[in-house]
């Protein structure tokens, strides 16, 4: 995805928010004949206002939502005033999908990666660690989850966004998950569905 297509791709996302029918009729056409891959144009559309109230008794710190059939994040600070809406990437499979109830237990800023045990059975050239840096698939910045081995990150590969293209964890573009992970204290609430 070019950084013009991405760009087009987040004014989509701004525009669902704002005018969720309107949104949802428009086409490559309105947004200057730049296209992107289907699933990212289709992902768009699908972005669907959530209530968290319908997975949490209260705000807490913080509250993030990981859709992983629309592929999208939401967060809510602790007063509700602030919501946000991020594209993402989500697990390759149903088998690689952890749903539930869980927290952020740690952030990073440059995290290093060691790719899991089943990560290197599916496929044995990974690395057994990776420094910080623009190979890391982790991105620039890291939350990690109470459930190990799995985290909301960014991600240097922006075709990997509004697709099914990780080992378990939720990814966002670097730019967007240095600005959930500023805002984002240890200890918010998280749930995948």
């Amino acid at each position: 995805m070019t950084e013009q297509t991405r760009r087009l791709f987040l004014a989509g996302t701004a525009a669902t928010l704002a005018a969720p029918a309107l949104a949802q009729t428009r086409t490559a056409e309105d947004f200057g004949g730049v296209t992107g891959p289907t699933e990212s144009r289709r992902n768009t559309s699908s972005f669907q206002m959530i209530d968290w109230r319908d997975h949490f008794s209260d705000l807490g710190r913080a509250t993030i939502i990981c859709d992983t059939t629309s592929r999208a994040l939401h967060y809510w600070d602790s007063t509700g005033s602030d919501y946000r809406l991020y594209p993402t990437s989500v697990p390759m499979t149903d088998e690689l999908t952890r749903r539930g109830y869980t927290e952020i237990v740690r952030k990073k800023v440059g995290p290093t990666w060691t790719p899991t045990a089943n990560m290197r059975a599916r496929d044995p050239s990974l690395p057994e660690f990776m420094e910080a840096g623009p190979g890391n698939p982790l991105g620039t910045h890291a939350m990690y989850l109470a459930w190990p081995a799995y985290l909301i990150h960014g991600t240097h590969d922006t075709r990997k966004i509004g697709r099914r293209s990780s080992s378990g964890c939720i990814g966002l573009y670097n730019e967007k998950i240095a600005e959930l992970f500023a805002i984002t204290p240890v200890g918010a609430q998280v749930r995948v569905i």
